[in-house]
């Protein structure tokens, strides 16, 4: 927002780097120091989600219009099709282009792990899954017939000095730096309260493997705070995490995105690790839930996931154009193999002292009224 505002400022690396430090470690206070807001900021960020989209699609609908300025073609936007990935197979290269789609629906699994802090986790959370994939597609699809429309140069787009693109879409559909601005805090605000979210889920995992032995120094990350009643120093951790991170992207650009790509492959199979031993299984050893899927309809639906899953790893294991040198090579699969093997390796180490999850009956009296 700053680059936009000012013409001759020239975003360089430590730049992004020191504004993601400062915003990661405001993210961790809140994590912190706030558990009990929580629930109110996420209120706030699900009204921001809904509000901003609706928002920027008008925006972007009508300001083309207001500037007298041309809309793009019915053609431009939903016959022009232009491959310069290197690959020959357009179809191969549209499949490439899904990684983005994936990025823009999110992780599924995220929610989940807030199921011991969620009351009637077994009838919410499915239901704030669905939430997600039925809202996620439909704005999203209405937004980026909006942008598409209100582009004007797409070449300006791809050579845009801005570090994020949606910059400089925004200004050619404002017309105006201010608009600009306005539109990118419209994106800004609804993210930063995302990224809290993404912090306390990625604590209670830390946390959860802390407490089942599965990890280094477990005993000191399964420690609860009783001041601020959370996971402290699981939050404290997956901040230095995320901060290191950051410092990979001062160091090498093209290591950075191998880490960021990678995520896309390791969740997915971490979805495959679930499902196929629960569709090898005859899916007998899952308790029925609310919204548990009877007969032959369960298992077409898991055999499906876990064929899609299979293929699109190896399809986003693919280098994103042609030809490749080492700057352009996708190193994703280097990091999924690579952490495969190290967590392989740790599992025999840690096997003789892993507790796992502790089985309790669903009426046992341990368990609070809203649990199930």
């Amino acid at each position: 927002m700053y680059a936009v505002m000012h013409d001759g400022f020239v975003t360089q690396q430590w730049h992004v780097f020191v504004t993601y430090v400062i915003y990661c470690w405001i993210v961790v206070l809140i994590g912190l120091y706030m558990n009990r807001s929580l629930p109110s900021i996420q209120m706030i960020g699900g009204f921001t989600v809904i509000a901003g989209v609706f928002i920027s699609i008008i925006v972007c609908a009508v300001m083309p219009h207001v500037n007298d300025r041309a809309y793009a073609s019915n053609f431009s936007v939903w016959g022009d099709w232009q491959n310069q990935t290197g690959y020959s197979s357009s179809g191969l290269a549209f499949l490439l282009g899904m990684l983005n789609g994936v990025f823009s629906v999110g992780t599924p699994d995220l929610t989940s792990h807030l199921a011991e802090e969620v009351p009637h986790p077994s009838f919410n959370i499915p239901k704030a899954i669905l939430a997600q994939y039925i809202i996620g597609p439909i704005t999203g699809f209405f937004y980026l017939l909006a942008i598409l429309y209100g582009i004007s140069d797409f070449d300006a787009v791809l050579e845009s000095r801005y570090p994020f693109p949606l910059a400089e879409i925004y200004r050619q559909v404002a017309g105006t730096k201010a608009g600009s601005v306005g539109l990118l805090f419209l994106a800004f605000l609804p993210t930063f309260i995302a990224s809290i979210g993404c912090l306390i889920t990625s604590s209670r995992v830390v946390w959860t493997l802390a407490r089942d032995r599965a990890m280094p120094f477990s005993r000191f990350f399964s420690h609860i705070d009783t001041s601020q009643h959370n996971p402290f120093r699981a939050i404290v951790l997956c901040g230095v995490f995320a901060t290191v991170l950051g410092c990979i992207y001062v160091g090498s650009t093209t290591a950075f995105s191998a880490f960021v790509g990678s995520f896309v492959i390791l969740s997915t199979l971490s979805y495959v690790t679930a499902i196929l031993p629960h569709l090898l299984s005859k899916r007998r050893n899952v308790v029925p839930g609310w919204f548990w899927m009877e007969g032959v309809t369960g298992f077409i639906v898991n055999g499906i996931a876990c064929a899609f899953i299979l293929v699109f790893v190896v399809i986003f294991c693919f280098p994103f154009s042609l030809p490749v040198d080492a700057a352009s090579m996708n190193y994703a699969s280097l990091i999924t193999g690579g952490l495969s093997l190290f967590v392989l390796a740790f599992w025999f180490v840690r096997q003789g002292t892993y507790v796992g999850p502790k089985q309790v009956v669903l009426d046992a009296h341990v368990l609070a009224k809203d649990a199930i």
